[in-house]
């Protein structure tokens, strides 16, 4: 089934699923025959891509060489390669990154990202290269700042918010953001339902 869609309607339709939850996408994503079980920005991806092209976004995968080989062992040190499936965000992790990088390591989302660019072109790092982006971008994000991912709708808002009303207080804030949310989830539903409903006219 091909939704028809103008760009404008896409455009809107991509800011406004930033709004949703994750509960409210895999929603939208089951109701089209989607896979629900995404990261939130791929869930958005994948429904924008279906409202453009009536198409299933095929989710790239991983190669073998960036993946662990059943029953072989799995060993925390420098040179070991970060391998998908053997790596985990625990605490033997966190506390061997901590000897690595120093006590201020921590989980981030940088550092998952840059790990699943390197598994998906085929090149997973060791533990020791992992560190050493880490600490580098970490510093780097210290020193300049970082812009807030684009799926990080409510951090996004509440910075554009305050900004425009620097004396708000945080009822406010959070009143216009539960406002603003539930409003933009509607806009997204209505553009899938009207697109839905004008394709199955179309072809009956």
């Amino acid at each position: 089934m091909s939704l028809f869609i103008t760009e404008y309607d896409l455009t809107t339709l991509k800011d406004s699923l930033l709004f949703c939850n994750m509960q409210e996408l895999r929603e939208i994503s089951t109701s089209l025959g989607l896979n629900a079980k995404l990261t939130k920005l791929k869930l958005i991806t994948t429904i924008v891509h279906f409202a453009a092209t009536g198409e299933k976004l095929t989710e790239p995968k991983i190669p073998a060489i960036s993946c662990t080989q059943r029953g072989k062992a799995h060993i925390l040190a420098p040179e070991s390669l970060m391998l998908k499936g053997a790596y985990k965000n625990d605490l033997a992790t966190r506390l061997f990154f901590k000897k690595l990088i120093g006590e201020y390591f921590h989980f981030t989302a940088f550092g998952i990202d840059w790990l699943n660019e390197r598994w998906l072109v085929g090149k997973p790092p060791s533990y020791q290269e992992f560190a050493d982006f880490w600490a580098a971008e970490y510093q780097a994000r210290k020193s300049f700042g970082s812009t807030p991912k684009e799926e990080w709708a409510y951090i996004n808002f509440v910075q554009a918010f305050i900004q425009a009303n620097p004396s708000a207080e945080k009822n406010e804030i959070l009143s216009a953001w539960i406002h603003e949310r539930l409003r933009n989830v509607k806009i997204a539903r209505d553009i899938l339902s009207k697109s839905t409903k004008q394709c199955f006219l179309e072809h009956f």
